[in-house]
């Protein structure tokens, strides 16, 4: 009598040693067209072969669902978050098991709406400072890079809201030095061979040089910090001052740099590529831009948003959930087996690689009508109601979804408010944009592009006294 076969193989592509097959090995763009040509071709779960690494790509709702949620603890972060341990070290974004549940726990008040309802402020003033650095350039007629100009913003947002010390000074240094820590955990990600960081080779001089810089930035505030403790009501006074309820002990000084270098990268990296991409997707769409124009003006006319307007930005606020259904920051992420597993009928073996990436889920054909396409009416609430809870993942899902998603919407809403209420980004003639997949995703290039000035508070003042 034959044995009853076992658990089917899922497809994938297939080549010589297997070394072709994974498209974190191609570069560019190409890497995330091919997971999306793959699954076309093979379905909603695609194997691929890496020499002895087995990897799955899953593209399904519920298939995702049962990973990050109905069978979690069956998974733990994949490689390419360990690997960003070596610039944010025990982080909640990168920590496991009883270490991460009690950063979890510490720091999930700091994201409580009342204390968000306090920050709209402090969002809203680092976004009109910008916006009148805006002003100059749009009478000179500068190109600005709308990438740069975004995260510079949302690194200044994330430094005065989460840690009450600003870093305007210093954004051009920690956003250079951050880009070059976020290609290098790429790049060790998918490298066949590591060479260690001792070695003294180019790209090891540039990460360990980029880590100076980002650790004096971390580092200089902790100390400033402890100097002055209990003197501001943020985050890290918070961290600062809590003890662990077993020990009684508070956090060491590296303790508090990784969790401040990890909120460094979710508060404003993502974020930044988010409103970047945004301003991208409404100057190609302009009547899009119009409607979202004519909100701002209506709902703010001469004054900068409050924390009860964002419900009434509703234009505003589908733009951007549309935006990061086409352009999904954190593009991909995964998991590995801590034991066998069944998606779909595949075997998923132990130890092996399980990717989720929201830019092909949220490409899905059955979930997402010409999904290439720019409408955010997609997201209205007729069209939202019913839609599968894990169709559309910008922020992961599970226990483990990202604790600031509302911070960072909240935040786009606003500045994408204040800056469409005063300006048109336009982006320049003969530029073409294409997506970069490191950690984040991306505006390959930054975005080049040209301001308009469509009305200011002096301005609107003065019509006003005029009528």
């Amino acid at each position: 009598m034959s044995a009853s076969p076992g658990p089917a193989v899922a497809p994938g592509p297939k080549s010589f040693l297997g070394l072709r097959t994974f498209p974190g090995f191609q570069r560019g763009a190409a890497r995330i067209y091919r997971h999306v040509d793959d699954a076309n071709r093979y379905g909603d779960v695609v194997r691929y072969d890496v020499g002895r690494i087995v990897a799955h790509v899953l593209r399904h709702p519920d298939d995702i669902k049962h990973v990050l949620q109905e069978n979690h603890a069956n998974y733990i972060k994949g490689r390419g978050l360990r690997k960003l341990k070596i610039f944010l070290g025990e982080g909640l974004l990168t920590s496991e098991g009883a270490h991460w549940l009690r950063q979890r726990r510490l720091i999930q008040p700091a994201f409580h709406r009342a204390r968000l309802e306090a920050l709209v402020a402090k969002m809203a003033r680092a976004t009109e400072t910008l916006a009148d650095e805006w002003t100059g350039l749009a009478a000179r007629g500068e190109t600005i890079d709308v990438a740069r100009e975004m995260t510079r913003l949302t690194l200044e947002i994330a430094s005065t809201t989460l840690f009450s010390v600003s870093t305007r000074g210093s954004a051009d240094k920690v956003g250079s030095a951050l880009s070059v820590a976020l290609r290098e955990a790429v790049r060790r990600t998918f490298a066949i061979v590591e060479v260690p960081l001792r070695v003294p080779t180019p790209r090891n001089v540039a990460y360990r040089e980029a880590m100076r810089s980002l650790d004096s930035v971390v580092y200089g505030i902790i100390a400033e910090r402890r100097k002055t403790p209990g003197g501001d009501d943020d985050l890290l006074s918070m961290l600062i001052e809590t003890r662990d309820e077993a020990t009684g002990e508070r956090m060491t000084d590296a303790q508090l740099r990784d969790e401040v270098m990890t909120l460094f990268l979710a508060g404003h990296e993502t974020t930044a590529n988010a409103l970047a991409w945004t301003f991208y997707l409404l100057s190609q769409h302009p009547a899009e831009r119009r409607r979202l124009e004519t909100e701002a003006d209506a709902v703010l006319g001469d004054r900068t948003p409050t924390f009860e307007d964002l419900t009434r930005l509703t234009r505003t606020r589908m733009a951007i959930d549309e935006s990061l259904r086409i352009f999904p920051p954190v593009w991909i992420f995964g998991r590995t087996a801590l034991g066998d597993d069944l998606v779909r009928g595949y075997r998923i073996p132990k130890g092996s690689f399980v990717g989720v990436s929201p830019y092909l889920l949220h490409r899905h054909p059955s979930y997402w009508k010409n999904p290439e396409g720019f409408d955010p009416d997609r997201f209205d609430a007729g069209a939202s109601a019913g839609r599968h809870k894990y169709a559309y993942l910008p922020f992961g899902g599970g226990p483990r979804v990202c604790i600031g998603n509302h911070f960072a919407i909240m935040e786009a809403q606003v500045v994408l408010a204040i800056l469409s209420r005063r300006f048109r980004v336009e982006l320049s003639p003969g530029v073409r944009v294409e997506p970069e997949p490191l950690v984040t995703l991306r505006p390959k290039g930054g975005i080049a592009a040209t301001l308009t000035r469509r009305r200011s508070d002096d301005a609107a003042t003065n019509d006003a006294v005029r009528a």
